[in-house]
């Protein structure tokens, strides 16, 4: 049975300790921040001498109080706080610290600006038109593919308009900064990756990274949302610290961290498509643009992402793809679970759906016939990856008979056909997400592992703890690997004093990384302890270190082999249960004995003791990179990921003619996950990805006023899903798998493959939809009950938008 997550019992009494759980000290400083109202504007006038009048206001701290006021995950185009010019409706200006959070926020008020309003983009139409752009496109490009546009039997071409989606954690940024002697600073966070802000705060104060220690213990949620975008926020308060020797506190309301902070990036893709008669894809051309905001963040990577999942599921043979990043005056964009795969899942899922409604087909037969598949070579992806372990018929064909689909669709068409009021959808969608980082150097992770005298373990690696469960999955395969109950291991916080370089927690690679280091230091230790355990064995107890030691009686016993260099591909690992063996020394339920002799057990307790007065390393420390990847990102080709998760789900949706409210009946999920380290933790995160993104598709709205300031900064004004828009019929179940070698313990990721799922809501309400049209309805994405109505009588509607 799969242990609950470890968090769980603190979680459910309250006891779990945040960042601003943290027991402010007495001479602690509190940080709040105040921000631009204008989308782009040069400041005319700064004035906060009536802020400073309150005694409790102890400074106002601006961009020029840096040493570097800069910062960028790829490009560093950013000010931490603007000096001279803003570039979007919220950019932070002053920090203001005071006393109290009260007096901090009443200063806010005290501040006076003044502006010259500048031209300002706020939507991607108006950046093509200036040309204001990120860099310059990217293109990937396979075969021969305006050829075989006009040669093609059927064409469809179209838009898809794509919004953005706040990641509304429940913990918002936060940062508490102690200064510490000779210069010292000791940050905590809530940070998805804790070098990034190390570094940003060693170079926004001039200081080095050796004086600058971050630790995470655990987010109250991130979602991609603190990937990036903690780091300048922890930085402000890491200059108040400095500035004024005392520890400082900046943790952000829920609607300023919404007003502030980037979403997940619009985008606006165009697509030419060339098919046969029976559904199948010649060709594709994909312009794909996306809104990154007035700064880059990690937006190039993004596009990146999502031009590498335009294919998603489907072979398709004469295949290219332009990227461009957009540049306005929003918020920077950043992270969001999925990165950029949904924008380009979306699309290309949106293109089946309107083949199969122009043929009269049914979208799953139009799916089938595209699929990659190993027969005929349509086996290779547009950027030359091949897919392996491909399970997508298998899941197909399981889901669609577990799913009764064939009996449902009947039932749909004939409901359809007879009621004036509701209309009913189904959809059956795929994913295949690719697991790795895109960015090669990023696919890195270190750990430390300590085994203490009493047998207990402390395990530190880069991972951060945001809800996922990493920490749960990292004790669970080092304390299997040495045959222990996981009550024996704690995950340590994460700490840059502990390991250094780390990448962030991201991409869903968090385990794969990280697990697998902790893994190999533990595979170290293991090592020693079989080599001791097999001179034990043989050796009378009287005569070990444990009775002689003190007396020096005895000479310790000295290992022969070589000190092991690990990788993932052990000669010794088992494939059936994933755990090494050496010496043939078997771990489990405590204690270690030999293969031959399963009778003659040492307890685990003992061996490590036995280790110690034998001077035996009982701490290691491990170092894993993912192998053979490799992209060219000129090119456009090679092998970007390791593998890829798959899985499918079916939606059904009922949608009020009247309202344009979508129930959610029924949702079918199957996937593969290879062989799974904690299933209820797996079950956790499909449940809560494939809901996070059904709120994505359909209620998630982002409003701006003209200013580009976002009005929907509050659970009151920006809706995300609740327990009554949940699927009336919620089914999840996982594929066996056991031939995923490639990765650790022959598992598959999980973190963020299940959030494309929900796109099968999105193509079950167009389905719906079609029904009533000879053309497939328009329908952005989300489809909000707005949307749904002008879809529905998009005349209806003409009078509204001034036509």
């Amino acid at each position: 049975m799969s242990k609950p997550h470890d968090s769980s019992h603190l979680h459910v009494t309250g006891k779990s300790e945040f960042v601003d759980d943290r027991i402010p000290l007495k001479n602690e400083l509190f940080i709040d921040v105040f921000y631009s109202s204008k989308a782009h504007a040069r400041i005319q006038r700064l004035d906060f001498k009536k802020a400073l009048e309150d005694s409790e206001v102890i400074a106002i701290l601006t961009g020029n109080d840096f040493h570097l006021n800069r910062w960028g995950t790829i490009f560093q185009d950013q000010p931490i706080l603007a000096v001279n010019e803003v570039q979007y409706a919220g950019e932070p200006i002053v920090a203001i610290v005071a006393k109290t959070r009260e007096a901090a926020r009443r200063a806010k008020s005290q501040i006076e600006i003044e502006y010259q309003e500048l031209p300002a983009i706020l939507t991607i139409e108006e950046a093509k038109k200036h040309g204001s752009f990120i860099s310059e496109p990217r293109f990937i490009e396979r075969g021969e593919v305006k050829k075989t546009l006009k040669e093609s039997p059927h064409t469809l071409q179209g838009k898809l308009t794509i919004q953005g989606q706040d990641h509304f954690y429940l913990e918002s940024q936060a940062s508490v900064v102690y200064p510490l002697e000779d210069g010292q600073l000791e940050v905590h966070t809530s940070s998805q990756h804790p070098t990034e802000t190390q570094h940003v705060i060693a170079h926004a104060l001039g200081i080095s990274d050796k004086d600058v220690i971050c630790q995470v213990k655990r987010m109250g949620g991130a979602f991609g949302g603190k990937e990036s975008q903690g780091a300048p926020f922890a930085a402000i308060a890491a200059l108040a610290a400095r500035k004024l020797n005392s520890p400082a506190r900046l943790c952000l309301t829920k609607d300023d961290d919404m007003i502030i902070t980037g979403k997940r990036n619009p985008f606006e893709n165009h697509y030419t498509v060339g098919f046969t008669s029976e559904g199948k894809i010649l060709a594709l051309e994909l312009e794909l643009y996306s809104d990154a905001g007035a700064y880059a963040d990690l937006s190039t990577s993004i596009m990146e992402r999502a031009m590498l999942h335009c294919d998603n599921a489907y072979f398709i043979p004469n295949m290219k793809v332009r990227g461009q990043v957009c540049r306005t005056n929003h918020h920077s964009h950043t992270a969001f679970r999925g990165f950029g795969g949904p924008k380009g899942v979306a699309t290309i899922e949106l293109i089946i759906e309107k083949i199969a409604h122009a043929l009269k087909k049914d979208p799953l037969e139009v799916r089938t016939i595209n699929l990659y598949t190993d027969a005929e070579n349509r086996n290779t992806t547009h950027y030359g990856q091949i897919v392996k372990n491909n399970c997508l018929r298998p899941l197909f064909q399981t889901l669609k008979k577990s799913a009764d689909y064939s009996a449902r669709r009947k039932k749909i068409n004939e409901f359809n056909q007879s009621n004036d009021q509701f209309l009913k959808g189904l959809s059956l969608t795929p994913v295949k997400f690719g697991i790795s980082f895109t960015t090669r150097f990023l696919n890195q992770a270190n750990a430390l592992v300590i085994i203490h005298q009493d047998g207990t373990i402390q395990i530190s690696t880069g991972a951060t703890e945001m809800g996922q469960g990493v920490n749960a999955r990292i004790s669970e395969l080092v304390t299997s690997e040495l045959g222990l109950p996981r009550e024996r291991a704690r995950v340590m916080p994460t700490r840059t004093d502990k390991n250094a370089n780390t990448s962030p927690t991201a991409a869903s690679a968090g385990t794969d990384l990280n697990g697998a280091a902790a893994l190999l230091a533990a595979r170290k230790i293991k090592n020693r302890l079989s080599e001791l355990a097999l001179q034990l064995l043989e050796i009378p107890k009287e005569s070990w270190a444990s009775k002689t030691a003190g007396l020096g009686t005895t000479l310790e016993v000295s290992l022969k082999s070589p000190e092991l260099h690990l990788n993932d591909s052990n000669e010794g690992t088992d494939w059936t249960s994933g755990i090494a063996q050496y010496h043939q020394i078997i771990f489990e339920n405590e204690s270690a004995y030999f293969l031959k002799k399963p009778t003659h057990k040492i307890s685990f307790k003992e061996l490590v003791r036995e280790a110690y007065l034998n001077r035996i390393s009982l701490t290691d420390y491990a170092f894993y990179r993912i192998p053979d990847i490799h992209f060219n990102k000129l090119t456009g080709t090679g092998d970007p990921f390791l593998y890829f998760t798959q899985g499918v789900a079916c939606s059904e949706v009922t949608v009020n003619w009247d309202s344009g409210e979508t129930k959610v009946d029924r949702v079918d999920i199957l996937m593969d996950l290879g062989r799974p380290i904690n299933q209820a933790l797996d079950y956790g995160q499909i449940t809560g990805g494939f809901i996070q993104g059904m709120g994505w598709v359909t209620t998630e709205n982002l409003f701006y006023n003209s200013e580009g300031l976002l009005l929907s900064h509050a659970p009151s004004t920006y809706k995300i899903p609740n327990i009554q828009d949940t699927p009336r019929d919620f089914r999840i179940a996982l594929l066996e798998n056991t031939e995923n070698r490639v990765n650790i313990r022959g598992t598959k990721a999980v973190g963020e493959p299940p959030l494309l799922l929900g796109i099968s809501v999105w193509t079950a309400i167009g389905n719906a939809l079609s029904y009533l049209h000879t053309s497939y309805p328009e329908l952005k994405l989300p489809a909000t009950n707005e949307v749904i109505l002008r879809a529905l009588s998009p005349k209806a509607f003409e009078k509204w938008d001034g036509k």
